[in-house]
Parts: C-alpha cells; structure tokens; sequence
C-alpha cells in the first residue's frame, strides 16, 4: 500500500469515528446540536453546542470523556452499517429541522449541489443516527479497531470561524489502524508535551509574557538574553562573511511608506493603528522593507554599486488574534533576520544560488539537515512582466537544483509581486516547520521608483529579494527549545559549566575555577548554596549545563576539574585550563556533541 493510499485510508477511518463520536455525544447528552465534524491530520474533532449547564457548570469536562469513549467502544461493537444516501434540499431541511447548524449549512449549499446523508444502521436497517455528509466513510464499524482510538481534550471553537457566531465546544480524538500505532502517536505526544517551548522556557527561565506589554510581547531574561546574544553574534559574522552589510532602521515610519508599498492596501487588518505625529500618521513599523529602499534611494546608484546585500536583524509589530497567539511561535512583536538584495538582471541567478546556499549552510549548523524547497509559482493576480517572472522562477529552480534539494512546485503560491522559495525543515521529532523564504519582489521597486544606471547610461529598475533565513528569531528560538528540548549545543547553551563544590569549604576554589573559565569567554555559575552534592548536580541537569564540575580537596590540591555531564557520563579529571581549552573548542567549532 503507497504513502497516498495509507493515508486515504486513515482518513476515511477517522471520519467514520467522529460520526461515532457524535452519535455518543448527542445519546449522552440530549439536546446537544451538532455542528461538523472532519478528520484532521492525526485525528478528527466534532463541534458542539450543548444546553445550558447548570449555574457554575461547564457543559462538558474532560472527566466526561472516558464515559463518551466507552459508549462509542460500544457502538463500533454493535456493528452499525454507514449508508450513503442522496436527498433533496427539501428532504434534507426536513430531516434536519432542529438542528441549526445543519439546516444553515444546506441552504448555504449551491443549488446544483448533490446533498447526501450518511446513516448509522443497525443489523435490520434501522437507522439510529444521521448526519449531513458528503463522505466517504467504513462500510461498517467493524472496520474501526475499538482498541485504537482516544479522546484528547475539549476546547472552544466558534461556529464558522466567526468570533460574532456561536462558541461552540470541540472535542478532539485521534484514530489509528491499530493500537501499536495509536501507542506510538501517544507517545510521540508525551515528548512532544516534554518539549514544549512554553514549558522548557519557564523551567530554564529564558523568558516571560506579561499583559502589561500586551499579550504576544516577548520578555527576553538573562539566560534567554545570552542564547539571542550567542546566535546574534553568530549571525552578525555570517553575515559580513557572506558580502552584507547590516543596517539599523527606525521603528515608526509616515504611514504614506505602507501606503506607496502597498501593505496598507494588503494588511491593514494586521498592522497596529496609526498615531497622530506632527498632525500626521505614523504607524510602527509591521515590515523593514521600505525602510531599506528608502535607505536605497538616498542617492544615486550605477550597476558598479550592485549587488547590495543589506540585512537587518529588525524588529517589526503586527496585530494578530489572541486567539491565534502561541508562546513564541506566534506573537505580535518579533525580530526577524531580515535582507534584501538589490542586483542587476543578469547578477539575480548567482545571488538567488548564494542566498540558498548561505540558508542551507547556516541550518545544518543549528543541526538541522532534513530539508526541502518548496517552490511557489505566479498567482493568478499578479504584478510584473511575463519575462520577469520567467527568469525569476527559473533562477529559483536551478539554484534548488544545484543544491541538490528534494522540492515541490507550489502552483500559483507565489505572492502577486514575485515567485518564492520557501524552505521547511524537520525537527528532532519529525515535524515540519516552515523557516527560510527567499522572495522575489516586482512591486516595490516599481512603486518607489528604484532605478540605477546601467553601463550604456541607462536608468534601469534593479531586482529586489526579499530573504529571511531564520524567519523570527522569536519563533526559530521556539522551533530550536524543542529541536533540542532545551539540551542546547555548548556554543548556545545560557549556561555552558557548573562549578560544584562538595562541601561548604571548597568554596573558594570554585570560585577561582569559575572565574578561570569565565576569562575565557565561558558562561559560569558557581554553585555555592549550602544544599547536597547530588541535588546540587541533580538541579543542574535539570538546568541542562553541558557540563558540571565537581570539586573538592583532590581538585583543590591538584588544580583540576572532575567533569561530568549533563547525560550522566563521566570525562577523566583535567586541569582547569585543558577544560577550558576543551570547552572553548567545542563553543567556537559550533560542535553538536559535548
């Protein structure tokens, strides 16, 4: 059986357990109006509105769940039929009235539009529950393994998506074939709990969300301000290395500069509200870009100036949902690491090339090597010529090409100014994440009336790439806390050693041991409480220290280190200085292992 044929099959499995699901529900608790029910990646999930609670109640809790499970164990042991059948728009309001929900999605319907009912069938074909569907679904119950299903947990939803409609309540569940797999899958979400951005970054104390900034502000402390220090420096030197330059650019900006780009027309409902300046609008910034035209257009430029690689590590403010706010992974305030580049026609193809590979390249440094392209081509609204777009397409396709990139064509997902390559990469546990985007942009230097002059004297329009490699540093900081569970590589860990001594009385030489290794640029702390030995190392492997440092009277006399790390393992006593030797080589050659 392919991927494809695998996954169609789990699918229809998990459309068919929601149909049970709702049947559970609505015998359980009558009165409850039914709303949708699809199968989703992994699982499926059912929307509800149940009637009124008693006063102080909720209409459901996850104390209920157990019991909803066990009824549907025994309706898929009943061997109930699913049985398709075609209805009239007459028919189905009829079999429906009652049911809000049901009745406002048929007379949404077009009216060319085939409206089928699914029914659940007991041995001699009466029908004992029904829901609008249009399929497909098991033959038969049986085809659901009992054993292979869980309910997961309850959360709000609105009836359409719509924050003015209804809040109804939805109950999520996942279904497998079988209970080896939904064992794995439960699994898999216990380290994925493990993981958790939220939960690794409250328990190492990198940073904080407080609702006196506004929810979606991020709160960087000191140990999550040394890791953003770590990888900004590494960054600011790649960066020079690689031909850019690095700018800095305000955080407000006229609000005609959004206007002129287009993304007050595009995004006005993400941007934050204008503030009157000088009895003009000025709206903080949601983008650098017209910022590094402006920058651009300062003065004069001939072909002898281009390419420009210009980066910024910029923070921008875009108003998001609270509803769609998630830690770090989706926020309102984040820095993104920013560039664009401005080149001439016949330099875009080395540039895309070089910006791809540069991505790559930084990547597998954060030890991420499971990559693949994705390729977004021209939208059926568009700006820019036929020509452009060709030749800008084309350039992104031979540079995944001459990497050696696993891609997939993105039709028509292209933006309306230009084609892309968005990269997504696969963390620790699988997952799929959606990082890098190397964008073309036709628009703006239209819009802005970019020009430079050419060799025969000519003023030309330059081309102008968008390109983010990291994409937020906010949100890559929550891909990498999970990536690694918090176990960072030396070289970004917030605290690199731990100097523990094993009694009260070797203090001071762990003290001169910390401030040995911190002359050589290492991140120390000294752990100098009166608490035991083992729940001294004990806090610090939950701290995840790459390396702890047991001292005593040996040490002491000796001038070493005992070394152990964070994984348990034992390294043989060093001196002092080999370690830090050890440790420096380690931090500067970006070494994954410890």
């Amino acid at each position: 059986m392919s991927d494809n044929q695998k996954s169609e099959k789990l699918a229809l499995i998990r459309h068919s357990v929601s149909h049970v699901m709702a049947q559970a529900v609505t015998r359980l608790f009558p009165g409850t109006k039914a709303a949708v029910g699809p199968s989703i990646e992994n699982g499926f999930y059912y929307d509800f509105l149940f009637p009124p609670p008693p006063e102080g109640k909720a209409p459901i809790t996850a104390e209920d769940l157990p019991v909803i499970e066990a009824e549907m164990k025994r309706i898929i042991d009943s061997r109930q039929d699913f049985v398709k059948i075609a209805v009239s728009r007459e028919e189905a309001l009829e079999r429906f009235a009652g049911e809000p929900f049901k009745i406002e999605l048929i007379q949404d319907l077009p009216a060319d539009t085939e409206i089928s009912i699914y029914e659940n069938r007991d041995a001699e074909g009466n029908t004992l529950w029904a829901d609008l569907c249009r399929g497909p679904h098991a033959a038969n119950t049986r085809e659901i393994n009992s054993a292979a299903f869980k309910l997961q947990n309850i959360a709000g939803a609105y009836w359409r998506g719509d924050e003015n409609r209804p809040m109804l309540t939805r109950i999520y569940g996942t279904a497998w074939e079988n209970p080896k797999d939904l064992k794995a899958y439960l699994a898999f979400l216990e380290e994925v709990e493990k993981r958790d951005h939220r939960r690794v970054g409250k328990e190492m104390d990198l940073y904080s969300i407080h609702e006196e900034a506004g929810a979606g502000l991020i709160y960087w402390h000191p140990n999550g301000g040394r890791m953003r220090v770590a990888i900004e420096d590494f960054w600011r030197q790649e960066h020079y290395r690689n031909g850019y330059e690095i700018l800095y650019t305000p955080h407000i900006g006229k609000s005609w500069l959004w206007e002129t780009s287009g993304h007050l027309g595009f995004y006005k409902g993400n941007m934050y509200s204008p503030m009157e300046i000088d009895n003009q609008d000025y709206i903080i910034k949601p983008m650098n870009c017209p910022f590094h035209i402006m920058i651009y257009k300062n003065k004069g430029r001939s072909y002898r100036d281009l390419p420009l690689r210009w980066a910024e590590l910029g923070t921008v403010y875009r108003y998001e949902r609270s509803g769609v706010l998630h830690g770090l992974l989706r926020v309102r305030g984040f820095t993104q690491d920013d560039a664009h580049i401005f080149c001439t026609p016949d330099q875009i193809e080395d540039e895309i090339r070089e910006v791809l590979r540069f991505s790559l390249h930084l990547w597998k440094v954060f030890g991420f090597k499971d990559i693949k392209a994705y390729l977004a081509t021209k939208p059926a609204e568009s700006v820019g010529e036929e020509s452009r777009w060709n030749q800008a397409l084309e350039s992104l396709r031979k540079a995944v090409d001459a990497e050696g990139l696993e891609y997939e064509i993105d039709e028509g997902g292209g933006a309306f100014y230009g084609p892309k390559i968005d990269l997504k990469i696969k963390d620790a546990l699988g997952r799929e994440w959606q990082m890098t985007t190397i964008q073309f942009d036709f628009n703006e230097p239209e819009r802005f009336d970019m020009t430079f002059v050419d060799a025969g004297g000519q003023h030309k329009r330059p081309y102008m790439v968008h390109r983010a490699l990291l994409g937020s540093l906010e949100r890559f900081f929550g891909v990498l806390i999970e990536h690694f569970g918090g176990a960072f590589p030396v070289w970004i860990a917030p605290e690199q050693a731990a100097v523990i001594p094993v009694a009260e009385n070797f203090n001071d030489y762990a003290r001169q041991v910390a401030a040995q290794l911190k002359a050589r640029d290492l991140r120390v702390t000294a752990e100098l409480d009166d608490g035991r030995l083992n729940a001294k190392i004990r806090n610090c492997q939950n701290r995840k220290i790459p390396y702890m440092l047991v001292v005593g009277q040996r040490e002491a006399d000796q001038g070493t280190v005992s070394v152990r790390l964070r994984d348990g393992r034992q390294m043989e006593p060093m001196k002092t200085a080999d370690f830090a030797a050890y440790a420096v080589q380690k931090a500067e050659s970006k070494s994954l292992e410890l």
